[in-house]
């Protein structure tokens, strides 16, 4: 694995590698080989073992960057498809986000013209639109975890819905062949009241994410996609 060391503590002997996965690794001075003078911006050759950089070779000093760039690998204008839509690890940038909500949309569509294995390929579809939500999230300096809110929304929606049609329906005796339009609307309002807040819960998540503004600079999740 190579990577590029973000930084070192000269005095504890300590520091962090960016490896060019997009994933940190810190490390010990004693893990350098041969010894040598350690600084920020050496390029690196190393052996990651569960979170740590070990046997670690000093390469060259990184070029300096003619542009911004973001995490290590992954040029600024560059599309990264096992990056975008299979990590959960890191931070995208919106234009990035965007590209593969528009890349799993198209495929949900075409797939649904499949009869049963593009059913069944759609599902797998869920993973890749959780890649991108939670990196999205991470850039935004929010927990991932925050992706489930339209998943539950979603769910609590339609459990809803069937106990509304439920509700309704026992009210009004069972009537469902009734052609009064009160009738019909006492059972079918309150089902689509729920289905239509549910899709704004849904679709206001999507624009926050899709439009908000990530944090400048490194956080908690990693440098900055941007390279600002």
């Amino acid at each position: 694995m190579r990577g590029q060391i973000l930084s070192f503590d000269d005095a504890s002997g300590t520091g962090l590698i960016s490896g060019d996965d997009g994933i940190r690794y810190s490390f010990v001075r004693e893990a350098v080989s041969p010894p040598a003078q350690v600084t920020s911006g050496l390029r690196v050759d190393f052996v990651p073992v569960a979170g740590e950089a070990t046997n670690i070779m000093l390469l060259a000093a990184a070029p300096a960057p003619s542009g911004p760039s973001p995490t290590p690998g992954v040029p600024i204008d560059s599309f990264n498809f096992q990056h975008v839509l299979l990590s959960f690890n890191g931070r995208i940038r919106r234009q990035h986000f965007w590209i593969g909500w528009l890349i799993c949309l198209g495929a949900g569509v075409v797939l649904g013209w499949i009869p049963l294995l593009g059913t069944l390929l759609s599902i797998a579809l869920i993973w890749p639109n959780l890649a991108i939500s939670v990196k999205r999230l991470h850039d935004m300096g929010h927990s991932g975890w925050l992706v489930v809110i339209p998943w539950i929304a979603g769910i609590g929606g339609v459990v809803a819905a069937f106990m509304s049609v439920g509700a309704a329906a026992l009210m009004s005796g069972g009537n469902w062949e009734s052609e009064d339009p009160a009738v019909v609307f006492g059972i079918l309002g309150p089902v689509l009241g729920i289905l239509g807040i549910v899709a704004l819960i849904q679709l206001g998540f999507l624009l926050w994410i899709g439009i908000a503004e990530g944090q400048r600079g490194d956080n908690r999740f990693g440098p900055s996609p941007k390279g600002e």
